[in-house]
């Protein structure tokens, strides 16, 4: 095994505990579950790529009983559009306090700092670090919010990451080894 890869499972197991305490993954959506770029189409209105692992992903935690959100200072239609297809029913979108918005949506959902993940790829996203049990990032992510995450993914973003965070939540839970030998059920996303 490779010293990279060695390094990726070492800090796995270390987060194990955390990982088994979660019970909201929020998601920064440009660069997370997209690539980051953004694409017009010819009447100006952005276009933007998410990966179908990543959305499947989180249908498989939802199934799993942890909570997904999306959290964004963008606002595109496009990522109300596809929280609605994956039934993502808190879609926080055009906000410029990360922070005090994720401290409100664990006040409604009644979760502490402990249980609360959040996926982030830029400097922006560092302010929720005091609301977080985990801050993690995409494999890309801003140099900056890499070096203060607890966890740097392999995968880039909209190219994986998600489904990566997912795969390794689902293994804190027992449900990882199921899903590879009972496979999904429950349509695409």
């Amino acid at each position: 095994m490779s010293r990279l890869g060695l390094r990726f499972r070492l800090q796995r197991r270390l987060l194990s505990p955390r990982l088994r305490q979660i019970q909201l993954l929020v998601c920064d959506v440009d660069g997370v579950l997209t690539d980051g770029g953004l694409h017009y189409d010819e009447q100006g209105r952005v276009v933007k790529r998410f990966d179908v692992r990543d959305g499947l992903a989180i249908r498989m935690l939802q199934r799993a009983g942890i909570e997904v959100a999306f959290l964004s200072g963008g606002r595109s239609g496009a990522i109300e559009q596809r929280a609605r297809h994956l039934q993502v029913s808190h879609c926080l979108v055009g906000v410029g306090d990360k922070l005090s918005a994720l401290r409100q949506l664990q006040a409604t959902l009644q979760l502490e700092r402990e249980h609360t993940a959040f996926i982030g790829d830029d400097l922006n996203d560092l302010t929720v670090r005091p609301a977080t049990g985990l801050l993690i990032s995409p494999a890309d992510g801003a140099a900056g919010l890499r070096r203060q995450a607890d966890w740097v993914l392999r995968c880039r973003g909209g190219d994986g990451a998600v489904r990566e965070l997912a795969e390794s939540l689902l293994q804190q839970r027992g449900l990882w080894r199921e899903l590879n030998r009972e496979g999904w059920r429950d349509g695409n996303a």
